[in-house]
């Protein structure tokens, strides 16, 4: 796996960007941009279950493996979801099983840097790169509007 790494500076405070991330609203919002109409379902608390998915119940069975509020966030990817079941793990799995998704974020003076880092594997590189900024790019417009 390749861990691929973006960044964005945003004016406005890390807690209404850290909103605009975790929100249920806005983060169906900036999600789309990956999957139309994606969501995720968790009690957002360190160390639980989280659920990305699509509409059609397909997606990413994971963990919050570290959150520091407004600052962190880390998961920790387990296996995927079809029709909104947890598959077993299987040979194509095992590939990307343990790959980690980061957002950190410091502020100074107002103004917020976003880091995502995410481990990847080789046939989802393109995608990602051009997916990755479109999204935080998103996260931008939403966490400075107001």
């Amino acid at each position: 796996m390749t861990t691929l790494e973006f960044k964005i500076e945003i004016n406005a405070p890390k807690e209404k960007v850290w909103g605009v991330l975790w929100n249920e609203e806005t983060y169906k919002q900036w999600t789309s941009i990956f999957c139309e109409g994606s969501y995720a379902e968790s009690d957002w608390k360190e160390g639980s279950k989280i659920h990305f998915l699509s509409p059609n119940g397909d997606g990413m069975n994971s963990i919050i493996f570290k959150k520091i509020d407004n600052e962190y966030m880390a998961f920790k990817h387990l296996s995927e979801i079809k029709k909104f079941q947890e598959m077993p793990f299987d040979d194509a799995t095992q590939e990307w099983t343990g790959a980690m998704e980061m957002y950190r974020l410091t502020e100074d003076n107002g103004i917020t840097v976003l880091e995502a880092k995410m481990d990847a594997v080789e046939k989802y590189i393109d995608y990602f790169k051009t997916t990755w900024p479109k999204a935080l790019d998103l996260v931008k417009k939403l966490s400075e509007e107001k």
